[in-house]
Formats: structure tokens, C-alpha cells, sequence
């Protein structure tokens, strides 16, 4: 008998798929972390969390039994990959689950960034008529897209139908992906030039961390908009607050910070130019159902032996 915890908060629709599985067993507890995680581990053949959890080498060193680690959604950087697969453990993600879920939040905060939509409404709900603010058009404008993959790939086919010209940079898709994507694949400096918005969909790796940072915003077309839906490494907060402030950048739209929750008092989640909300990307009704049957039916198959999807070591 194959025992999978559960330590996340998913749709009910996933752990009912798993425990239709002949000779799996299932308990589903509230996110935990470190020794008690640990404690709740023993005998365990599979984990699945959500980003609340975080695996590190040490709880996999103290959980011999463990042959799956599956992360509903699709970063794993809760998850020590690395260190799990020299236990050969298998890491799993739900491919696809939270993807157009977490395209339509980008292009949400891009309309409240172009036309200050969060601004204006704090103010017409404190009884003030302001009427001075001035947004910009996103048609015609360049939307460079940082990062390629399926969300970046959904948010660069939905600008075109704003009319948007749409560039990218991306080391791993060829010009042949791009130009099915109508993608004007450039190097990063180049789209950073020329982009009148810029949106970021890299995973958070070592070598991109801070991949938008000062010497971007030194070099970005004077009035860039910033959207991050990604992950909060993947921006340099003090050097975004400066350009803020100097104003080359004329506003950023958040959803993704490099410390979560941001501290209370934040200068930039208080910023006048900044449109902010709580990590809220894969925050859909849809999106939940999805990755949570994702990831239960592939740690399913993983431990019974049938075809699965989504092995990221």
C-alpha cells in the first residue's frame, strides 16, 4: 500500500482522483514545514504541496520511504530538485494547469497599469472626483515578453489580438517557435529598448535572478511599464523603486515579490505608479480544478506504474 500526503490546501476534485487508485492511501493535512513535516513524512511514499511547503535536502534526507514529490502548479522552487533526485526521488508538476489562468492575470494588471484603474477607483471610493488621470493606449504599442514558455507564449497570442507588436527574448526557443508565436525574437538588451511594456514568464533559476534589473532600467525606453506575474527574483525591488522614482519607468503592476508577504509599510507596494496584489496569478476557480487533478492523476500513475507527465529532474 502506497501512501501519498497531501500537504496543501487543493480542490477536492484531486485527491478524489487519487484515492480511486487501487492500493493508494490518502491524508490530507494543512501546509506544513520543517520537523513536523518531517514527522508527518515517515512512511510516505508520495508528497504533493502547494508553494507553502518547502523541501528542502534536509526534509528529503529525513525520508527514506519518499518516491514522488508532486507540486501542484508550475514552479517547483519550493522544491529542492537537485537534492531529490540523488535520492532518486521524482519531482512532478501540473504542465498546463495554471497557464492561461496565470496569462489572463498579466494582461489584467497591464490594463489597470495603462490606465490606473486601482488609483483612481481608491479615490472615487473616498469620495474624491478625479478626473486627471491620463492613461496610455496598448494598442500599437511593443510589448516585449520576457521568457517564452506556455504562459509567456499565451500572453504574447493574446497581445496580438490588442493589436500589440509583440517581441521576446528567450536562449531556449528557436526563431521558428517565435515566428509561430509571431514573436520577433531579439536579445534582451534589444527588447528592453524597444518595449513600451515589458512582462517577465522566466522561471526563477540562479542565472535569472534580478534578470530585469538596474542596468534594464537604465537602458529601457523612458516611460517602460513593468509587469511581473512570475516569481519576485526574477526583478530587482531597489532598483525598480529607483527607477520609479526617477521616473524612466512610469509605472510597475505586481503580483510576485522577492519576499512574501512584502513588508508591511512597503515603499513599493506603496508606490503611487504601482499596481499591486497578493500572489494571485493561479487564483482562479478554473485554474485550481485543474492543476489539482493534474498533479494527483501523474503522482497517481507515477506510483502505479503508468504513463505520467511533468518530471522536471
Amino acid at each position: 500500500m502506497a501512501k501519498v500526503l497531501i500537504s496543501a490546501k487543493l480542490d477536492a476534485s484531486g485527491p478524489e482522483l487519487l484515492r480511486a487508485f487501487d492500493g493508494i492511501e490518502v491524508e490530507e493535512i494543512a501546509p506544513l514545514n520543517g520537523a513536523e513535516l518531517v514527522d508527518k513524512l515517515q512512511g510516505c511514499t508520495g508528497l504533493i504541496v502547494r508553494s507553502e511547503s518547502k523541501i528542502t535536502a534536509d526534509i528529503i534526507n529525513q525520508c527514506p520511504d519518499l518516491k514522488v514529490i508532486g507540486r501542484a502548479g508550475t514552479g517547483y522552487d519550493n522544491i529542492d530538485a537537485k537534492a531529490a533526485a540523488e535520492k532518486g526521488i521524482a519531482v512532478l508538476i501540473a504542465p498546463g494547469g495554471n497557464t492561461v489562468t496565470t496569462a489572463e492575470h498579466t494582461l489584467a494588471l497591464m490594463f489597470a497599469l495603462a490606465r490606473h484603474v486601482p488609483q483612481a477607483n481608491r479615490k472615487l471610493v473616498n469620495g474624491e472626483w478625479d478626473r486627471g488621470y491620463k492613461g496610455v493606449e496598448l494598442t500599437g504599442k511593443t510589448l516585449g515578453v520576457v521568457g517564452l514558455g506556455n504562459i509567456g507564449a499565451v500572453v504574447a497570442e493574446r497581445a496580438h489580438g490588442l493589436h500589440m507588436k509583440v517581441i521576446g527574448y528567450d536562449p531556449v526557443v528557436n526563431t521558428e517557435r517565435a515566428r509561430e508565436l509571431g514573436v520577433e525574437l531579439l536579445p534582451l538588451d534589444d527588447v528592453v529598448k524597444q518595449a513600451d511594456f515589458i512582462t517577465v514568464h522566466t522561471p526563477m533559476l540562479p542565472e535569472t535572478k534580478h534578470i530585469i534589473g538596474k542596468q534594464a532600467f537604465e537602458n529601457c525606453k523612458p516611460g517602460m511599464r513593468l509587469i511581473n506575474c512570475a516569481r519576485g527574483g526574477l526583478v530587482d525591488e531597489a532598483a525598480l523603486l529607483e527607477a520609479l522614482n526617477s521616473g524612466k519607468v512610469a509605472g510597475a503592476a505586481l503580483d510576485v515579490y522577492e519576499k512574501e508577504p512584502p513588508e508591511k509599510g512597503s515603499p513599493l507596494v506603496n508606490h503611487p505608479k504601482v499596481v499591486c496584489t497578493p500572489h494571485l496569478g493561479a487564483s482562479t476557480i478554473d485554474a485550481q480544478v485543474k492543476v489539482a487533478e493534474i498533479i494527483c492523476s501523474n503522482v497517481g500513475n507515477f506510483l502505479t506504474g503508468k504513463d505520467f507527465v511533468g518530471r522536471v529532474n
